[in-house]
């Protein structure tokens, strides 16, 4: 992780871009466990129409879709790799996106790797850091009723009181 000179801003037309032709992600580190994050955001994910690929060598199916010991594993074409991985095993997932032939390589909230994103970009990759897809997506598109915000309990038009 550098601490010198980390460009971590993405502006919202290439995010819009990303996840609207983005159709196929890997998510690298996606749990069985319904509580952990990386399932919530897969679940989220797929709902909004989105093919997620469990990549996760402890286990063979998540979410209904198999699972994956590896990136080189995976037998289709892969738009986004997206890392729910400590920052430590960063560098070698962004080579491993490079060589699948990723469009995107992601990583999760706290996840910066200067270095690593460099080498992505470098071989022609978007690289987003410090974002979650699906809190991305929702911000974007309109999906924040998904975890409750959207309730039309809390709104900022005054409600008309009709007096008797």
């Amino acid at each position: 992780m550098s601490g010198v000179d980390v460009n971590i801003d993405v502006d919202i037309p290439t995010l819009r871009r990303i996840l609207s032709e983005s159709h196929t992600i890997a998510i690298v580190g996606l749990s069985p466990d319904w509580h952990r994050p990386s399932n919530f955001a897969a679940k989220y994910l797929q709902a909004h129409g989105y093919r997620v690929i469990p990549v996760n060598p402890r286990v063979d199916q998540i979410l209904g879709e198999k699972s994956y010991a590896s990136l080189a594993e995976i037998p289709i074409a892969v738009d986004v790799v997206d890392c729910f991985r400590n920052v430590e095993e960063i560098p070698a997932l962004s080579d491993q996106a490079i060589a699948i032939g990723a469009k995107v390589f992601w990583m999760q909230l706290n996840i910066v790797h200067e270095r690593a994103a460099a080498v992505a970009r470098e071989a022609g990759l978007d690289v987003v850091m410090d974002r979650c897809m699906k809190i991305e997506h929702a911000r974007l598109f309109g999906g924040l009723n998904f975890v409750g915000v959207n309730t039309k309990i809390i709104s900022s038009k005054r409600p008309k009181f009709v007096a008797n």
